[in-house]
Formats: C-alpha cells, structure tokens, sequence
C-alpha cells in the first residue's frame, strides 16, 4: 500500500492538531470526515495543505467505507458507541485494517475492555494514540542516556507534570461525561509518560509492573464561587452540584519484572496554570545522570505591547492554551511535532501500512486506563492500593468513581 487513507471521526481541537502533524507524515492522507462541528472547515484544511480531498460523510459507515483506517477523536462519552458503530461497518463489508482511538480508551476499565473486545472482534489492528509517549525531546533525551543506564543502572524515579488553565470544550468540564477531572483529562498522559521513562531500552511499553497506587485529587480553583460562576455561565456546569478535580497528584511504584527492583512514578495535573499556556515538565533520575523536559522553554520568544494586542489578539496561536497576547510570550513554532502528535502518527501509518498495531496497542490503553482508575480509587479511598491484591484489582473491573458518577460533592467541597 503506497497511501493510507483516514477517516477522522471528531473534528473538533484533537482532530485540527492531528490534520496539522499530518503534513509532517509521508504515505497518508485525510480521505473523511464525519459531519459534526467544524467538518467542513477541516476538510477545507486539509484540501489548503494537500493532505488529500476528504469527503464530509453523514454517518460513521460511510466515514469507514472511503478509509483504510478510522480515527476516533470524539467526546469521551461517545467512545464505545461509536466503536460499535465501526465494528458493525466492518462487519457489513467495509475494508477498513485499523483503527485508532485518542486518550483515553475509556472512562473506566469496563468501557476500555469492550472497546478492545470490539476491535479484536473485528479483527482490526489498534493504535492508542498518547502523543506525549512520542515526544521526541523525551526520546532523544533517553538515547542519549543509554549507555549510563545500562552502565549505571536505569532511571529509577520519573516525574511527569501537565498544567494549563482548563479546557476548551464543555462535555471536558463534566465529570459523568467526561469521566472525572483533570486526572481523567490529563494524568493519564503523566502517568504513561512516567511510565515510558522508567521502562528499560528494548522492552515492552507495558513491561513494568505497576505494583501500588496512591493519590490525591482536589477542587482548588474552580470550585470558589466567582470561577463555578464563570463555568455556569460559559458552559453550563455546575461545580456546586457536580464537581470535578482541577488538581490530581500521587505516585505509582513499579516492580521491574527481572530484577524486582521498585521504581516510582510521580505525577501531578492542575486545570489552573495560568501562566503562559500548557506546560509540561518530565524528567527521569538515575544513578549519577539525569533527564529534564520543559515544553515552555522555547527558541522563539515575541514581545507584543499594550497597543499592539490590543490591536489584534489570538493568544493560542502563539501556543496552545495560551492565556496572554501581550508582554513576552513563549513561542512554540511546531506544537504538533514538540508534543509528539507527528511521532504518533507516523508510528502508526507505518505499521498500519504493514498490517500490525501501533506501537502502543489498545491493550496498553487498557492498562493506562486501569492506573488511572485506580489512582481515583486510591484517592477517593484514602490509602495506597496494592494492586497485587486480586481484591483490588477485581474492584477496578467494575470501578466507577463518585467524581465520574457526579457525586463528588463530599470528597472535592
């Protein structure tokens, strides 16, 4: 196969990200879209840019039919539905050979185990796209630290950070939909990320142990009256009924399978930087060497005045979720390569066009989803899980938070 083509279901920030990384990726393009918000002014895109003629198509079958592969990059509450929809496609003659789905695969292990039981029914490859797994500024980072891990001995204790100022989208700001808060949005991006940095060269992304959780979340900012005021009326959600964490943080120990050593991932995620725009930070400790990663540290820096913003003013299009058009500002000139959308995308073209999964499958989106789970589990219980316990990880089969639930109330306020 010379060009793959894509369907996107979703048009929404993940897919305008997506179509942008997608001029950095040879042997693919954009060839449909589902009919939903901003459709048009995607496929628009995509025909400006060369990334292929996408026909808007009305329904998830017809997206599936003009596609060797469909990407799901719809709300989180609509995964499993519309996995449904794509298996039935295939079932009734599409030719599809994979499919991709955007963090996270689920809201809860239940939802991401039938999302996996639906694609492997269906006999479809999977790619788990959880672009930060693909940044590059990580990767080459532990290249370049091979040899010391192999002769010092491996990184030891990873810590990963995701801050902005809140989401775009109102069905983000809902826990039921969207399945909690911020450790739902965005830990599971730190936890991977951890996760990724603690795993030695050459092994499997699931290679590590995860041993015990612990955590914590917290409504620090949002659920003051004057910013649940702002929410009510920007988006219609109500923190003093149904809130969702704007704060998450704990840590995951690791067993390393062969030489039982433990190892510690730290993660923390706040919906309230208010500073320049999204900030990730990682970094990896190891025996005499170290690896750091700050997305705020950038070549390019711009200045623009009082006058000047207020002239014009479109602040993300210096750097994504960017809260300020003027003054000194940070420049990120290509956020879709920086945060690994380019590298995830490429991975799985390549081995889609080879007929095999993403280098991270759904079965690893499945654990990413049961760490998560279980942090909101620990959190909410108030004690670190031993998630050797059969116990434990039985509960986790079936475990719905009260946050997700929209019963948060006692546990946030």
């Amino acid at each position: 196969m010379d060009t793959l083509k894509i369907g996107f279901l979703g048009s929404g920030f993940i897919a305008r990200f997506l179509a942008a990384a997608m001029r950095q990726v040879r042997h693919c393009e954009l060839s449909a879209i589902h009919r939903r918000g901003g459709a048009d002014e995607l496929a628009a895109f995509a025909r400006a840019h060369g990334l292929g003629e996408p026909a808007v198509c009305d329904s998830v079958k017809e997206v599936c039919e003009r596609c060797d592969v469909v990407a799901i990059l719809t709300p989180n509450f609509t995964r499993v539905e519309i996995m449904e929809e794509i298996a039935a496609a295939s079932a009734s003659g599409a030719s599809l050979k994979g499919v991709i789905c955007e963090k996270p695969l689920g809201r809860t292990v239940a939802e991401a185990k039938r999302m996996v039981a639906l694609a492997r029914g269906a006999e479809l490859k999977t790619a788990y796209f959880e672009n930060q797994l693909f940044m590059s500024a990580i990767n080459h980072g532990l290249e370049q630290l091979r040899v010391q891990a192999e002769t010092m001995g491996g990184i030891a204790l990873a810590r990963s950070t995701e801050e902005h100022a809140g989401p775009h989208s109102a069905w983000f700001w809902d826990p039921r939909r969207q399945g909690g808060g911020v450790l739902s949005d965005m830990g599971c991006h730190s936890l991977a990320a951890c996760r990724h940095i603690l795993t030695p060269h050459g092994k499997e992304p699931a290679f590590l142990e995860p041993v015990a959780v612990q955590a914590e979340t917290a409504l620090l900012k949002w659920g003051l009256p004057r910013y649940r005021e702002q929410l009510k009326d920007r988006f219609g959600v109500d923190y003093s009924r149904t809130p969702a964490e704007d704060f998450a943080s704990g840590i995951v120990t690791f067993r390393h399978p062969e030489t039982g050593q433990r190892l510690k991932g730290q993660f923390t995620d706040s919906w309230m930087y208010d500073k320049q725009g999204l900030r990730l930070t990682m970094d990896g400790l190891g025996p005499g060497y170290a690896l750091e990663v700050n997305s705020l540290i950038s070549p390019l820096e711009i200045f623009i005045g009082d006058e000047a913003a207020d002239a014009a003013a479109d602040a993300e299009a210096a750097l994504e979720k960017s809260t300020a058009t003027r003054g000194l500002l940070a420049v990120q000139p290509n956020e879709g390569d920086l945060y690994g959308y380019v590298g995830e995308l490429r991975d799985a073209v390549e081995a889609f066009r080879r007929d095999r999964d993403g280098g991270l499958s759904w079965e690893y989106g499945l654990e990413i989803t049961r760490l998560v789970q279980a942090a909101y589990m620990a959190a909410e219980y108030g004690k670190t899980l031993n998630l050797t316990d059969e116990s434990v990880r039985e509960e986790l089969e079936t475990y719905r938070s009260l946050i997700s639930r929209g019963e948060g109330s006692d546990q946030l306020l």
